[in-house]
């Protein structure tokens, strides 16, 4: 019999048992509706119904009875990872765009998981075993600052904050067009997408979402601006911007590829389509990260650099000016 304890801070808005059976991929749905059926599952230490919506806030305790389960062990691979800073409790990687935090569905390695367990000995386990000390997550092909525990103490305290909204966060984007306001808040639910499970809309019935936001250079056609995102929703800044009719430059889930170049004058058109093909991915960044040190409660600031592909579109900003 096998006992553990998984942090929710994926689930938000999955039913407890589509969520349990992302994070147990070693384990057949049959086999995790009985554990919830035998009560052996408990949200919040409270036996849980399989039917529960998540919002991403809980601990999720569960039991497996069979002792000939085959538990995958993530694999160790030699990724190269950006240490911003490290002690005994806590590690703060600054993210390369490209890599995918954990395993999953279509890419069973190659990870930041993967490069965690090959230089780290010691990482929480919280979340899963296939997600070794990762306390929150970043979009693949969004860069920067990603908190790592290393004990189990150190997750627990560090997913408190998030879940109480003390972690202050802030990322640096390009965005499409001209911003009405300087600065602002945009304060709109958001939910998954029913017709497509990847991908996130505006729905009022969706959970509350709050991210504010400052301009920082503005130009014709694109914007350089920093987000403060008050809540932690999945694809939160993406959609927000998106529904400003300023999706980021380069996300073509949320309509900011190539899509958006129409209708300029030849000279913008070829320069826009530079930048996009140079970029290949969203320009958002993870700037930066405050928070409360879950051993002593020392006020820590961790700060990644924004990379020279996102630098670089900022710097031609005031050339797309038509």
């Amino acid at each position: 019999m096998t006992s553990k304890t998984l942090s929710a801070v994926e689930g938000e808005g999955l039913r407890l048992d589509k969520f349990l059976s992302n994070q147990l991929p070693e384990l057949s749905r049959t086999k995790i509706q009985k554990m919830i059926n035998d009560g052996l599952v408990f949200v919040n230490n409270t036996e849980a119904k399989a039917s529960l919506i998540l919002d991403g806030s809980e601990f999720i305790a569960y039991t497996v009875t069979d002792l000939n389960i085959n538990i995958k062990d993530i694999s160790p691979q030699e990724i190269p990872l950006e240490i911003l800073y490290e002690d005994n409790f806590i590690i703060a990687i600054n993210k390369q765009p490209g890599l995918i935090v954990h395993p999953g569905n279509g890419h069973p390695s190659g990870t930041l998981a993967n490069g965690l367990v090959y230089y780290f000995d010691q990482l929480s386990d919280l979340s899963g075993s296939l997600r070794p000390g990762i306390v929150h997550r970043l979009d693949k092909d969004t860069s920067g600052v990603i908190l790592i525990a290393k004990d189990n103490a150190s997750h627990r305290k560090l997913a408190s904050q998030f879940q109480n909204r003390t972690i202050k966060k802030e990322y640096f984007a390009i965005t499409w067009g001209i911003w009405k306001e300087p600065k602002g808040s945009i304060n709109n639910a958001i939910k998954r997408k029913r017709s497509d499970p990847t991908s996130y809309h505006i729905d009022k019935e969706g959970r509350e979402a709050v991210t504010n936001y400052e301009l920082i250079k503005q130009g014709q056609y694109l914007s350089s601006i920093t987000f403060y995102p008050k809540t932690g929703r999945t694809h939160q800044i993406r959609v927000h911007s998106s529904s400003m009719n300023h999706p980021i430059f380069g996300d073509n889930k949320y309509g900011g590829g190539n899509q958006k170049i129409k209708g300029f004058i030849p000279e913008v058109n070829k320069l826009l389509k530079k930048l996009l093909n140079n970029i290949g991915r969203q320009a958002l960044h993870a700037k930066k990260i405050v928070f409360n040190h879950p051993d002593n409660d020392e006020l820590i600031s961790i700060e990644a650099p924004i990379p020279l592909d996102i630098q670089n579109i900022e710097n031609n900003i005031d050339l797309t000016n038509g």
